[in-house]
């Protein structure tokens, strides 16, 4: 087990050559200097652009579209509206972190019928100037009859609710991805999932100690700096090309052609380097929109979204209201726990809650569990993915009840988190037995830490510790590598480099050719060029797409061997290889990797291969946090005056991308328990969609981030590697609410935790 830590002397040490160290990432130079090529940076001959009209009504009957005054522009090519898109049946399409309805897909993409949001595209157009096109958006006349809305959950759960889909039934499942049992019953309650174990009525009666508590949070953003961008040309023999801003080309490729209804074949996907995504850049926007464009007006379109377009027409993450309850006896062993969950799904189903509900108390042994889960439909934007969907709202109403039941029972809340923490062999909600991962080092860690044993120093100090949990399945990804003759290789992959995964599955390819990172040249390609990739998402990339390119280095070497063979005459087995030399076992000649690659022509030609890999599932990973805050009574203000992450890393193959995770992903949790949330009006519209007004966190108001990696390796990968890029993501809300609740004795339990909330929960100590 290797621990490091930013901020500290470093421990780190590394028993590979590669894996474990820090090279210069290979993309970095073309992102400093500004050469990359984003979304919006595509420039084709003759291209046009493209403008989207938005819903300005939550929920309302089109009646008509009058396109001909727009039309009639100047420089206006072509108009579209639902009429163009071609129906198509219900079917599901996977996208990893959510499931996607083919038919709503379309309808989210442009409304047909309804428009059930603020924000939701009506029509568009393309024009030869974006001046233009702006222009012709408001020569558009649509007819709407308003209906009224539904803004919350709490609304659309009440059985009287306006129904937003007049034909929705409430499904009941027992998995989170299960189509379910029909109940027949119409409303907007999507779907019920529902895990259970053991006897929670007879855990319940044994417990000493019962604590029932209710959390809510808000509708929160992902915050991307790269607004969504799309390019579309569909040439007259009907292949339709798509360069776009995207975190999975197979998935747009996919949704486009159920949209469209075209083949997958007739789609190339080429995805452009994304400025962010952390889940949201999975599904379709604009890529469809581009795209019958481009085929009614017969040349390329390119559709790029203003940052408001990005708030009100593109998915956020839920808000959830939640109840927990868990019993535990006067010795600390929890005997039950029952959680009711609730998730704003927006205008179409598809919210996180079986993330939620799998995740929640992933942490722990609890042998009577029931967690329900309800995916609620509402006039708001569709949510998407958002950095470990559904598990920051779970580990919220949680761990705070954790912590309460410590304090009731006089223990310490490590210790008792430690009493019940989850082992191997234990049942998860949905009754799988959890394998090993890191999660008794890490909280074992986190009590020796200097953190938690230096006491606070002032008043309105308090401190909080969470735990968050997150389980991790996987995709397949697939890997081309082609040796040079100066004994570099290329290496082309699938995956959409987020967080330098580039360079993570690079150096997982040298590490067993026996190559320095910088003799790989990694490449992110279309769909036409590489074998079928999942998304950079679900933190799978560094683990699927790195077992893919160990494969083909794997199958490299095994030619290269041969080639090896050839020169000394000898058999094929009779060639060892080791640390990048190629070994005769009969002679004891060698002879290294760049000078049997210089010799490859003489020896039968080029040496390439591809590989496609199913993934094994990368197993769970677990994070944790301690943080020391300090509130001002009479403003409400936060100063985060300590903060440590923690996490179970397996092992870092590149440790400086691994801090950059954690702290990234801390940070964001950060802003969602403090600061950040859809602010709406009573008619539904959001009031604060710029980065103005959507308080997002900067650099001044966090403090430097230390990081803990513990290192216990993952047995599904060669090297040990787990995701990372998701669960950092998961303690800071709860980490943030204990420890605010500790500075101001009054326990927080509705995120954000802005400065008049705050202090209105001071005032209340009076009453």
């Amino acid at each position: 087990m290797t621990t490091t830590t930013t901020g500290q002397q470093s421990q780190e040490t590394s028993k590979y050559d590669v894996v474990g160290t820090r090279p210069i990432r290979h993309d970095g130079v073309d992102k400093v200097i500004g050469a990359a090529k984003y979304g919006a940076d595509i420039q084709l001959s003759g291209m046009l652009h493209g403008k989207v009209l938005r819903s300005p009504h939550a929920h309302a009957r089109i009646r008509s579209i009058d396109t001909k005054k727009a039309e009639a522009l100047t420089g206006v090519t072509a108009v579209v509206t639902s009429k163009d898109f071609p129906i198509i049946a219900d079917k599901m399409i996977d996208l990893a972190e959510t499931q996607g309805n083919a038919r709503m897909m379309a309808e989210h993409v442009m409304a047909a019928g309804k428009v059930l949001y603020i924000g939701h595209a009506v029509a568009a157009v393309s024009a030869t100037s974006p001046h233009i096109a702006e222009q012709a958006l408001e020569l558009l006349e649509v007819d709407y009859e308003v209906l009224k809305p539904v803004l919350t959950l709490v609304e659309a759960m009440k059985e009287d609710a306006p129904l937003l889909h007049e034909n929705l039934t409430t499904y009941f499942k027992l998995e989170r991805f299960a189509r379910g049992d029909d109940t027949e019953v119409k409303s907007n309650i999507a779907s019920h999932i529902q895990h259970k174990l053991g006897d929670v009525e007879k855990g319940f009666q044994e417990a000493d100690v019962i604590v029932e508590r209710e959390f809510t949070t808000q509708t929160v953003h992902q915050g991307y700096i790269e607004p969504h961008a799309s390019t579309a040309t569909w040439a007259g023999d009907g292949r339709l090309t798509i360069w776009t801003c995207t975190q999975g080309s197979f998935a747009i490729r996919s949704s486009c052609a159920a949209i469209l209804d075209i083949p997958e074949s007739q789609i190339r996907v080429i995805p452009t380097e994304i400025g962010g995504g952390f889940g949201a850049k999975i599904t379709t926007y604009l890529e469809p929109v581009a795209a019958v464009l481009s085929k009614k007006s017969g040349r390329p379109v390119q559709v790029v979204m203003t940052r408001k377009d990005v708030f009100e027409g593109t998915g956020p993450t839920s808000a959830s209201r939640m109840r927990t309850k868990i019993g535990a006896t006067k010795d600390g062993k929890i005997t039950a726990a029952q959680l009711w969950m609730a998730f704003e799904a927006g205008a179409y189903p598809g919210s996180p809650i079986g993330g939620a509900t799998l995740c929640a108390t992933g942490a722990y042994n609890i042998e009577n569990l029931l967690v329900d889960g309800y995916d609620v439909v509402c006039n708001k934007q569709k949510v998407q993915a958002y950095r470990a969907p559904g598990q920051p709202q779970g580990a919220f109403s949680v761990e705070p009840v954790i912590d309460e039941l410590a304090e009731k029972l006089g223990l310490d809340p490590l210790e008792f988190r430690l009493k019940n923490v989850v082992k191997e062999g234990d049942r998860m909600p949905n009754g799988v037995p959890h394998p090993h991962f890191g999660v008794r080092e890490m909280e074992e860690a986190m009590k020796a830490h200097s953190h938690y044993q230096t006491p606070l120093t002032g008043p309105n100090q308090g401190r909080g510790v969470a735990i968050g949990y997150r389980w991790q399945g996987g995709q397949a990804s697939s890997a081309t590598i082609n040796v040079n003759s100066d004994g570099t290789i290329n290496l082309i992959t699938g995956s959409v480099d987020i967080g330098g995964t580039r360079t993570a599955v690079a150096m997982q390819a040298a590490e067993v050719l026996g190559l320095r990172a910088e003799d790989v040249s990694p490449t992110v390609v279309d769909t036409d060029t590489i074998g079928w990739t999942g998304v950079t998402g679900g933190s799978r990339t560094a683990f699927d797409t790195g077992l893919a390119a160990i494969q083909a280095a794997e199958e490299i070497i095994r030619l290269m061997k041969a080639r090896a063979a050839i020169l000394w005459e000898v058999e094929d087995e009779d060639i060892n290889f080791d640390s990048g030399t190629f070994i005769c076992g009969k002679t004891e000649d060698t002879i290294s990797f760049q000078d049997l690659s210089a010799r490859l022509m003489r020896t039968g030609g080029p040496v390439t291969c591809s590989v496609s890999t199913a993934s094994p599932g990368s197993g769970p990973i677990i994070a944790g946090n301690l943080v020391d805050v300090e509130v001002d009574p009479e403003t409400g203000k936060v100063d985060i005056l300590r903060y440590t992450a923690f996490m179970d890393v397996g092992t870092a193959v590149h440790p400086a991308y691994v801090e950059g995770q954690i702290q990234g992903g801390t940070v964001q949790g950060i802003g969602w328990a403090l600061n950040e949330s859809y602010v709406y009006d009573e008619n539904g519209a959001m009031l604060n969609s710029s980065f103005l007004d959507y308080r997002m966190p900067t650099s001044l108001d966090v403090p430097m981030i230390d990081t803990v990696m513990i290192e216990v390796p993952n047995p599904k990968h060669p090297f040990g590697l787990r995701g990372v890029g998701e669960a950092p993501i998961i303690p800071p809300l709860p980490a943030m609410a204990i420890a605010v609740s500790n500075a101001i004795g009054v326990p927080m339990r509705d995120l954000p935790m802005t400065p008049d909330v705050i202090l209105a929960a001071i005032e209340s100590k009076g009453e």
